[in-house]
């Protein structure tokens, strides 16, 4: 297995130099963002078995969340060991190739805004003067428990947020802020725009 672990912008040389110097049953696998597998399997030959990855940085600490899909030579075999690899380092997800550019656009890019999320809790949390340290790590903690309930349990997040949205409390009154800041809008407005790049990448 053959595992490209380039920029986009840098996938066409590299792609031209492993045509002519790579055996033809070796498993190619990408994982630049937005190179589609129709573009690698046309500048690799013929034949060629290729499997298009989408992880992200969480996978350095075993928490990935990484989406594949197979090219039209790659077998079911090729997807399996694949799928194995991936899990190693957190959750994998086979999809078809059509929604690569979503799984970029939430997994890959999603780590920044989770981390962004953190950051303005955490400074929430100083502004109301919790020290930078407690701060932060109650807000990443928070996180990191309010997924690990939707991963445990199975439930809806929407179920697991009415259970804390107390009539007329404290949480009811920060959701309203926040949907009347255009979070979820903002959030939409993200993945979309992350989408987007994904696509030009590829182009």
């Amino acid at each position: 297995v053959i595992f490209l672990a380039v920029k986009p912008q840098s996938m066409n040389d590299l792609l031209a130099e492993l045509a002519g110097q790579t055996a033809p049953d070796r498993l190619i696998v990408s994982i630049a963002a937005g190179v589609s597998l129709a573009k690698m399997e046309s500048a690799l030959g013929k034949n060629r078995r290729v499997v298009r990855v989408m992880p992200n940085t969480p996978c350095l600490v075993g928490q990935g969340a990484t989406g594949y899909a197979l090219g039209s030579c790659a077998t079911e075999e090729d997807g399996r060991l694949v799928g194995e690899l991936l899990s190693a380092v957190g959750a994998a997800v086979r999809v078809e190739e059509r929604l690569m550019d979503a799984v970029t656009a939430l997994s890959g890019s999603g780590p920044a805004f989770a981390y962004l999320m953190i950051e303005a809790l955490a400074d929430a949390g100083v502004r109301h003067g919790l020290p930078r340290d407690t701060a932060r790590l109650l807000a990443a903690q928070t996180l990191k428990g309010a997924a690990e309930m939707v991963l445990v349990t199975g439930t809806p997040p929407s179920v697991l947020k009415e259970q804390v949205t107390s009539p007329a409390g404290t949480t009811i009154a920060g959701l309203v802020a926040l949907e009347s800041a255009g979070f979820r809008g903002a959030v939409f407005a993200a993945v979309q725009a992350a989408a987007e790049r994904s696509a030009q990448l590829g182009g």
